[in-house]
């Protein structure tokens, strides 16, 4: 794939400064943080206080682990506004999580910090290769969903032209990538694997398309995937991170020089991964769960927020920042299937590395008395030479042998499994009796 390096005039001070300098900005905006949310936000003056500290207790960045964990169910028990820390009239947009699980994490914003989110998702745009002039074709849903709006503001600080298509209407998507010639796309990348899918049921090559960037996000994605995707749609994927209850798309990004995993915007968010069972801080380049504390949020500041998404810090490279490993899955998506832990994204990597199955899957998760078990769904390409219960056989030796399970594997004819037209992909399909 071609790539773009970036000349010393696309990058912005922070993205070079040395350790010290970066230290130095964490430790003064983390001090403020903590006191403005001390100040403005009752749950966060009762859980420092009921932890016996002051946010001047902060003298260096290592002191953060002082201090409380921030959950979901604390944004939950406070709906809808009591983890706002400034008065509602301040409040310049409010987005919401889904609330698929219970009551929805509601977030909000204050002008400013619209302002650093386009900023920094202009920052990911560059480091993916985006320049002013491009076109970008945003298929993230728009809504509550900070997916779209945070892309679509982000393109625009970026310099961007614009195409606001929102998820879903398939058929469309493709007709607006072949007729406005899009450089870049922004999207699931569960959505783009549909998109290249409907390219190929028009009589139409994706990798003939204008589009040379992919920026792919909102959910756990392997690099089994990003090699599909990149090989099928002739275009360089990188990978963007970001949650609602942080920012939204842009807390960490790729860059397309190194592609080596997105480059947390540490001069904003400052991470952590710790024990997910104890709560321990990791070394970096220990896996565990990513922890994220706010410096600049005015309307929403978080401290120490548990993610529940399990990854690794690595030391920088393309910037001066740590980067995130692959997330790898969810701590509260993880299935303990007879004992083995099985994320998603196993099934995913060995699915697509039969070459005649489609990257579509599921696993259906059953319970048989006290045990709970778990079926992989997938299906044939179009193009597949071999037969379904060879396919299946495949499958479900190599889950045998790597993820350390059986299962019972169904390959069904191509198209049969549920595509996602709007948002992220549903790989998990939950059976059991609550």
């Amino acid at each position: 794939m071609p790539v773009k390096t970036p000349a010393p005039g696309d990058l912005e001070p922070i993205e070079r400064a040395s350790k010290d300098e970066l230290q130095a900005l964490q430790t003064e905006r983390l001090k403020k943080t903590l006191q403005h949310a001390y100040d403005n936000v009752p749950h966060y003056r009762q859980a420092f206080d009921a932890k016996g500290v002051h946010p001047s207790d902060l003298k260096t960045l290592a002191d953060l682990v002082k201090f409380p964990f921030t959950t979901k169910q604390d944004l939950r028990a406070n709906y809808p506004f009591g983890m706002f820390a400034v008065p509602k009239n301040r409040v310049a947009r409010i987005h919401a999580s889904s609330g698929t699980t219970g009551k929805p994490t509601v977030v909000g914003y204050t002008a400013k910090d619209i302002d650093n989110w386009a900023d920094l998702v202009a920052r990911s745009i560059r480091a993916a290769g985006g320049r002013p002039g491009d076109m970008i074709h945003v298929a993230y849903g728009y809504g509550l969903f900070t997916g779209g709006l945070g892309a679509h503001y982000g393109a625009e600080r970026a310099g961007c032209t614009v195409i606001p298509m929102s998820g879903g209407q398939t058929e469309k998507q493709v007709q607006l990538i072949q007729d406005f010639k899009p450089d870049i796309i922004m999207v699931t990348p569960s959505y783009m694997q549909v998109v290249i899918e409907e390219f190929v049921r028009q009589g139409l090559d994706p990798k003939a398309s204008s589009l040379k960037v992919g920026i792919f996000g909102a959910e756990p994605w392997t690099e089994a995937l990003r090699r599909e995707i990149e090989t099928n749609a002739g275009l360089d994927a990188v990978d963007i991170y970001g949650l609602s209850e942080v920012m939204g798309p842009g807390v960490a990004s790729e860059c397309i020089e190194s592609k080596d995993g997105p480059v947390i915007w540490e001069d904003h968010f400052y991470p952590e991964v710790i024990d997910p069972e104890t709560g321990e801080v990791l070394p970096d380049g220990e896996e565990g769960e990513l922890v994220f504390t706010s410096l600049t949020k005015e309307a929403l500041p978080v401290i120490r927020y548990r993610t529940r998404d399990l990854t690794r810090l690595l030391p920088p490279t393309s910037r001066s920042m740590r980067r995130m490993g692959k997330i790898v899955g969810r701590s509260d998506d993880m299935l303990i299937i007879r004992g083995v832990n099985v994320f998603p994204t196993q099934i995913e990597e060995i699915v697509l590395k039969h070459g005649q199955l489609s990257g579509q899957y599921q696993l259906v998760v059953t319970r048989d008395d006290s045990l709970d078990a778990v079926a992989v769904r997938c299906e044939l390409l179009p193009s597949a030479t071999v037969s379904a219960s060879e396919a299946g056989d495949w499958v479900r030796a190599r889950i045998k042998a790597f993820v350390g399970i059986s299962t019972q594997v169904t390959v069904g004819a191509p198209d049969s499994i549920e595509r996602t037209l709007v948002g992220k992909a549903r790989r998990v399909v939950d059976l059991r009796k609550k």
